[in-house]
């Protein structure tokens, strides 16, 4: 996952809004979003090369998502980032009970950044800092940083959603397949090469063999109703499919899983 922003705002109908997409390789090997059936709690696109997600919900309001770090400097750590979207929603720890244990062993990943929640709270923890955060309310943004690093995708990014915290999801879709490229004097030095710096700009990533793989939605209803939407585009941005699932509030009915593919 490259690029989230989300609005957690607790005294809202609508706590929690957040928009995802997730850039990859196309090559890299991929389930759309679905219930896992070895992990039946987790509802999560999943990554068939490590086995983790990006993004994910399960019952009780709960949520994760996942960006990596793009700092070249970093060490390769030799656990999948994947698991930890997994393993949380799977789990019955709190936010802050599960960050505080990944915290004390951020060494064995790569570079991440983490978003963990529930009906009460959402969690984050950058793996460079170890040390969990607490989120206030608010509007925020996260890429490939730290939460709310001032990358002209992640600033445009926010800024629209802003606008937009009332829209319907085809308008906050269409956010999300923003193709703009930020100019030269405003891109970040992340040592990956002018570029590709170029090409990561852009709020969707059109490319060959690599781009944006999926744009997500989520919604969560202060009952703790949440519906998890996901569009999934191959090379070139080719839409492949939607998938969507919906997970019951305190006092609702059961589960309902909607899935479309091309």
């Amino acid at each position: 996952m490259c690029l989230i922003v989300f609005s957690w705002q607790p005294e809202r109908r609508q706590p929690l809004l957040l928009l995802a997409n997730r850039d990859e390789v196309h090559a890299r090997p991929s389930a759309p979003l679905a219930q896992w059936s070895d992990q039946p709690s987790v509802y999560a696109g999943r990554d068939l090369e490590a086995g983790g997600s990006w993004l994910g919900i399960a019952e009780q309001g709960r949520f994760a998502a996942l960006t990596n770090i793009r700092d070249m400097s970093l060490p390769l750590g030799e656990q999948s980032r994947g698991a930890l979207v997994s393993d949380y929603l799977a789990s019955e720890q709190t936010p802050q009970a599960y960050l505080q244990d990944i915290a004390a062993k951020t060494n064995q990943y790569s570079g991440f950044n983490l978003l963990v929640g529930d009906l009460n709270s959402i969690w984050y923890l950058n793996s460079t800092q170890s040390r969990p955060l607490r989120l206030t309310p608010g509007v925020y943004g996260l890429c490939n940083g730290s939460l709310d690093t001032a990358w002209p995708k992640l600033v445009r990014a926010r800024s629209l959603f802003a606008e937009r915290l009332d829209a319907q999801d085809h308008t906050l879709f269409e956010l999300m397949q923003d193709e703009r490229r930020a100019e030269d004097d405003q891109l970040p030095d992340t040592g990956v090469g002018l570029a590709m710096e170029r090409m990561l700009s852009s709020i969707f990533i059109r490319g060959e063999s690599y781009g944006t793989r999926a744009i997500s939605l989520l919604r969560r209803f202060e009952d703790g109703w949440t519906s998890l939407d996901e569009r999934s585009y191959g090379a070139n941005g080719r839409y492949l499919g939607h998938a969507r699932i919906e997970l019951p509030g305190t006092e609702q009915a059961p589960r309902l899983s909607i899935a479309q593919r091309l």
